[in-house]
């Protein structure tokens, strides 16, 4: 995730500020033509392009004296991006089919899954637009290096998305294996979605493997490995999880790169993992995935 507070004269202050402003919201703009983003996020005048039949603010004045969140801000089209840039550095912006700049104090947070410092090199996001929004950057590591949370997401998305009064739904002791030993690769949302799915085609509290998507519930659907305890503590439980998550990880990795030839990048592509991730998994399993799949090693 990517942070900027620009622009104010006082706005140094810290992240944790608990602020009045307003918030608002601009998600989902890869689909969106050129011309119609533009106009999302700056407004236009009545007819400057086809339909455009009254003047109308941009999501940017809208948010004047408030908080605007960008979604996913490297999908946005890099003709869009000079635009945003100058808002940006100099808290200003022109409708479409007008010739007047208005001034506007909104407070951007933009949040993306890309690396954008790599895009920018690539000639695929402006790097001068990267720098002025990284001013508090804060990287949120994938689910699948936070293994300690998923069974307390697990929990809270239950307790979000269960509809039967009365009843208290719990997870049968193969089904949160499986939860826990899943990598992960579409990240909190493939969890919500799990979990959704399950409280839909349940048909009571108790919550089993058969409720959750095939290839989550495939790696626990044959018999169990007894998992071996080094001892009885807290400590000996988060060794052994650890143990069978590295199996599982392992395992993906071993059929996902036969799929691909060895191919990292094809297999970032088609598995929807970032690729720097994917080759932190890789140099961590290399010697099994070398000796399971017979290819050669990843640097």
């Amino acid at each position: 995730m990517i942070r900027a507070f620009e622009p104010v004269e006082d706005r140094s202050r810290s992240a944790s500020f608990q602020s009045n402003r307003r918030a608002a919201t601009l998600k989902d703009h890869k689909p969106l033509k050129i011309t119609l983003l533009e106009s999302e996020l700056f407004g236009h005048v009545a007819g400057a392009f086809t339909d455009a039949k009254r003047d109308r603010a941009g999501r940017l004045a809208s948010a004047h004296g408030g908080t605007l969140f960008l979604d996913e801000v490297g999908e946005i089209p890099i003709e869009a991006q000079a635009k945003l840039l100058r808002f940006l550095q100099f808290g200003e912006i022109q409708r479409l089919g007008s010739d007047r700049t208005e001034k506007v104090d909104v407070r951007i947070v933009a949040a993306t899954h890309r690396d954008l410092r790599q895009m920018g090199k690539d000639g695929r996001f402006r790097e001068d637009l990267y720098f002025r929004l990284k001013v508090l950057d804060l990287t949120l590591p994938p689910l699948c290096e936070r293994r300690g949370d998923v069974a307390l997401l697990a929990d809270h998305f239950l307790h979000r998305f269960w509809r039967r009064p009365g009843e208290r739904p719990r997870w049968t002791p193969r089904a949160e294996r499986a939860l826990l030993a899943h990598p992960y690769p579409g990240n909190v949302r493939e969890l919500a979605h799990a979990v959704e799915r399950a409280c839909l085609l349940a048909r009571g509290p108790d919550l089993d493997l058969d409720l959750l998507p095939p290839d989550m519930a495939g790696a626990a659907s044959g018999p169990a490995a007894e998992p071996a305890f080094s001892e009885l503590t807290s400590g000996g439980l988060n060794e052994a999880r650890e143990a069978s998550v590295a199996a599982v990880e392992q395992r993906f990795l071993v059929e996902l790169m036969r799929r691909c030839n060895g191919n990292v990048s094809r297999a970032a592509r088609e598995s929807g993992l970032h690729r720097t991730y994917l080759q932190k998994l890789l140099a961590r399993h290399r010697e099994a995935i070398g000796s399971l799949a017979g290819l050669p090693e990843v640097a």
